[in-house]
């Protein structure tokens, strides 16, 4: 268990040992003593804490305790300590009663539908919690613009929000006349264990029809599809196509072929969890309140390079769009490098998809865009030139005649 103050004068007295006690004694002292009972394992968690780890920069000192781990989280003695709030995910009635007995301002990471049943005294605090409906959304939107007739949901068993990730996956597809296919886990404790589940889940994907879209609840199991797809002797993206959840990079790089993914504002939930215990804490505030994660977008990387067409001149052009981001192409140079007529292949783009071959590049030139300004500290006219874009001038114009905003200010709103 870790107890960090997080102040910045505390960090000048580590680096300089040498200053007087007196020095030291006009330190602020934590203004606040909060539990934090989230995963440390998982980027959710991480980012999660990042936010709350700001605030209290801005607007500490705080005191934390933390405990590096998985979902399973230990609440400390909060009287005993002179615990004033807790943020928690919580598994169990255990870690429930706990929280409940410290009776302090507590805010909830993805309470279950039990939990907020209004029978559960767990009902009454406020959440945080990513919006499974707009994410789920999301990833269908992606799949159907690339032409996927077909399409699967991997969760996993025992996890709630997986569940609700399904079950709007399922819903919105629904609209659209699909219906998804749900790969069942293993219920029995032996099969549970991965290396005996991968059979399992290579047998079910070699069984799929292809070509398929499958939507992985989250990353660590989109990467899991992919190993199972490996085994299975499935091509990806051309027979199946994978997208997770959370955009772990470590994750999704060590993937092979890399894992596409949802990116969420995690961070910036977590800055908002954190003003609203502090607010909670002060009496400033005295209502519960919900927070939802919201979906930045999705993060293509080669698990999901593909859209589904029947003619080959048009999928061997969107291959070169896709694999080459859209940089150093025209539609000229794409004609001539597949020795086409340029008529002949605009009319059948059209037919195929519905857009020309310029509108194609220049969405893919976007979202690598988007992506750069959200992953890295470029420059707007270095993401510009990265993106494919020929002068910073037209990228600022067509990125805000697309997005209604100028790509500073999209990077503003969406990153913390």
């Amino acid at each position: 268990m870790l107890d960090v103050a997080l102040a910045p004068m505390i960090v000048c007295a580590r680096v300089a040992p040498h200053l007087s006690l007196h020095f030291l004694s006009m330190l602020t002292p934590p203004q606040y003593r909060v539990a934090l009972l989230v995963e440390t394992a998982r980027v959710f968690g991480r980012d999660l804490l990042r936010g709350i780890a700001r605030y209290s920069h801005e607007h500490g000192p705080w005191s934390f305790h933390i405990s590096p781990g998985d979902y399973e989280q230990v609440v400390p003695k909060m009287h005993q300590w002179g615990g004033t709030g807790i943020i928690a995910r919580i598994p169990n009635q255990r870690v429930a009663a706990k929280i409940l007995e410290a009776g302090v301002p507590t805010i909830a990471v993805g309470l279950t539908d039990e939990q907020l049943s209004e029978d559960n005294p767990l009902h009454s605090l406020s959440e945080v919690s990513s919006d499974a409906a707009e994410v789920s959304r999301m990833v269908a939107d992606y799949f159907l613009e690339r032409q996927f007739r077909w399409m699967a949901y991997v969760g996993i068993g025992d996890r709630e929000w997986s569940k609700r990730r399904e079950l709007a996956f399922r819903d919105y597809l629904g609209t659209h006349g699909i219906e998804p296919i749900a790969y069942e886990p293993p219920t029995k404790p032996r099969q549970q264990v991965w290396e005996r589940e991968q059979s399992v889940l290579a047998e079910w994907i070699r069984e799929l029809p292809k070509p398929i879209g499958v939507f992985a609840c989250d990353d660590d199991r989109g990467r899991e599809v992919l190993e199972a797809c490996a085994l299975a002797g499935v091509e990806v993206p051309g027979d199946v196509a994978v997208v997770g959840v959370d955009n772990d990079k470590v994750f999704c790089d060590l993937a092979d072929p890399p894992l596409s993914s949802v990116s969420l504002n995690i961070e910036t939930a977590g800055y908002r969890a954190a003003a609203l215990l502090d607010g909670l804490m002060s009496g400033n505030i005295d209502r519960a309140q919900a927070i939802k994660v919201d979906a930045l977008g999705i993060v293509t990387r080669r698990s999901s390079e593909i859209v589904v067409v029947e003619d080959n001149d048009v999928s061997a052009a969107l291959q070169i769009i896709h694999s080459r981001q859209g940089v150093g192409i025209t539609v000229k140079s794409i004609v001539d490098e597949l020795n086409v007529s340029r008529r002949s292949l605009e009319k059948r783009f059209r037919q195929s998809l519905g857009r020309s071959i310029l509108d194609e590049v220049q969405t893919v030139r976007l979202e690598n865009s988007k992506r750069l300004l959200l992953e890295t500290t470029y420059s707007v006219s270095q993401v510009a030139r990265l993106a494919g874009f020929g002068s910073t001038g037209y990228f600022i114009q067509f990125f805000q005649c697309r997005m209604g905003c100028t790509p500073g200010a999209f990077r503003a709103d969406m990153t913390p």
